[in-house]
């Protein structure tokens, strides 16, 4: 007489559970690797400072070692800056813009984009490197 148990384990291996971890750990790293870039901005060598630059609702102006203007990565001219900065800020609620510059760059080209900042009253924060 052959004795068996009610229960038999069944040696077979469910790959739905697996495939539902993979799928949502390849959504994450696309989204995670989306925000992680910086878009609209030009490569320069920023000064090193504590603190930190957020990018919301902000039109970033890079002035370069040669004194090249670019309005996100539009090069524009310095003296069509201020109008195509307020119109760039028109639809933002409070318009503010990120000014980054290389180390080398003259304070009166700085002082030129806060004074039009200044008289348009939008918020002027300056992009560093952290050391």
């Amino acid at each position: 007489m052959k004795l068996r148990g009610r229960n038999e384990i069944k040696p077979e291996f469910n790959m739905s559970s697996m495939t539902d971890v993979v799928f949502l750990l390849l959504i994450f790293f696309m989204i995670a690797s989306t925000l992680a870039k910086q878009l609209n901005t030009i490569d320069v060598k920023l000064p090193q400072a504590d603190g930190k630059t957020e990018n919301r609702n902000t039109v970033a102006i890079t002035i370069t070692n040669s004194n090249q203007f670019y309005l996100d990565s539009d090069k524009i001219s310095k003296q069509r800056l201020e109008t195509l900065l307020i119109n760039a800020l028109s639809t933002f609620k409070t318009p503010s813009i990120v000014l980054r510059t290389e180390k080398k760059v003259a304070i009166d080209q700085i002082v030129y984009v806060m004074n039009i900042a200044n008289k348009n009253g939008i918020k002027v924060v300056l992009a560093v490197d952290s050391p």
